[in-house]
């Protein structure tokens, strides 16, 4: 049994910067491709970013590229999604994805296996 345990959400001036963590454990995560997902309050799940196996191609949704980073470290069973220059749309709760299949780069809601529990993080004015 997969579990994804997020950390490091809270409360955030607009500008300023969040770093959040996901941990893995019950397999080797590292075989899979990993994402972010978040979800703002009366909206759908939405893609955020999402790394290959490796960290060697990462992808973003265009609402955050330039501001974020998503990075990985297998050793340690991780992802990271770092946070600059927040906006107050960036408000949501925010999750870790695992794909159903290795290379399958989790963009959907569908595509994903296994889910955190979420991570709140609030941008305020």
């Amino acid at each position: 049994q997969v579990q994804l345990v997020e950390s490091g959400g809270g409360l955030v001036q607009a500008g300023g910067s969040l770093r959040l963590s996901c941990a893995a454990s019950g397999l080797t995560a590292s075989n899979y491709a990993m994402g972010w997902l978040r979800q703002a309050p009366g909206k759908e799940r939405e893609f955020v970013a999402a790394t290959t196996w490796n960290g060697g191609s990462t992808y973003y949704a265009d609402s955050v590229k330039g501001r974020f980073t998503i990075s990985r470290d297998n050793a340690q069973n991780r992802l990271y999604l770092q946070m600059n220059s927040l906006e107050l749309e960036d408000t949501a709760v925010y999750y870790c994805a695992l794909p159903r299949a290795p290379g399958l780069i989790p963009r959907f809601p569908p595509m994903v296996k296994s889910w955190g529990q979420g991570t709140q993080v609030t941008v305020s004015s």
